[in-house]
């Protein structure tokens, strides 16, 4: 071969490789993203003591929650909830012992602060469709889209312990109570402040219409 001939094959082959990573490149942007949200940004802002300790308490639990019940028809009604929720569910989380794990921390943490589990749901929805990894643009992380600065507050700053289940349903259940009660209980300011968008209408109706999937009447 002559070394023109050599000159462009080799060429030839440059181009097919640099198109061929172009193409690769392509087809991984919609993977890098895919478990992106599109949350808006909380706010930093002083914290009640009670608020703190609820948060740092979080960041050492390990298991998931074990609800308790005081009496029979309490614990019935409970798994009435998990069976219907776990039926919703199961698009989003196939695995049974995952789905029931989730519910049952949502339940446990919606409860304790004070929240409508059905709202939480439909909270996380929005927020996150469900994704335990899901990241923001501003950086917002997991089911309830929590901000990493919450961690260097109560913590010890390290944002990956938002991906815990547990850690972050308990931080978005603490966070969204702390807003409604600086909102004394305004719903609709509430969750504008959750989703750093106070007064705007878009988000407290998304979340709104997105909880009436969770509705349950037992």
């Amino acid at each position: 071969m002559t070394a023109t001939g050599i000159a462009s094959a080799t060429a030839l082959r440059q181009f097919s490789r640099r198109r061929c990573l172009q193409s690769l490149s392509a087809a991984c942007i919609p993977l890098l993203f895919s478990e992106q949200a599109s949350a808006g940004a909380q706010i930093e802002e002083p914290l009640m003591d009670s608020v703190r300790s609820a948060l740092s308490s979080a960041v050492a639990n390990q298991a998931p929650p074990v609800p308790e019940f005081k009496d029979t028809e309490s614990r019935l009604a409970y798994l009435r909830w998990l069976g219907a929720m776990s039926d919703r569910l199961r698009k989003k989380k196939p695995e049974w012992q995952i789905r029931k794990e989730f519910l049952q921390t949502v339940w446990y943490e919606s409860k304790r602060a004070g929240l409508d589990v059905t709202l939480v749901l439909g909270l996380i929805q929005v927020e996150s469709n469900f994704r335990k990894f899901a990241v923001s643009n501003v950086g917002a992380r997991g089911y309830m889209q929590v901000m990493p600065f919450w961690t260097r507050v109560i913590g010890d700053g390290d944002p990956s312990k938002l991906f815990h289940m547990q850690t972050n349903l308990r931080f978005g259940c603490v966070i969204l109570r702390h807003y409604l009660d600086r909102e004394r209980g305004d719903l609709f300011l509430g969750l504008g402040r959750y989703n750093g968008s106070r007064g705007k209408a878009p988000y407290p109706n998304a979340v709104m219409g997105a909880s009436k999937q969770w509705e349950f009447s037992g």
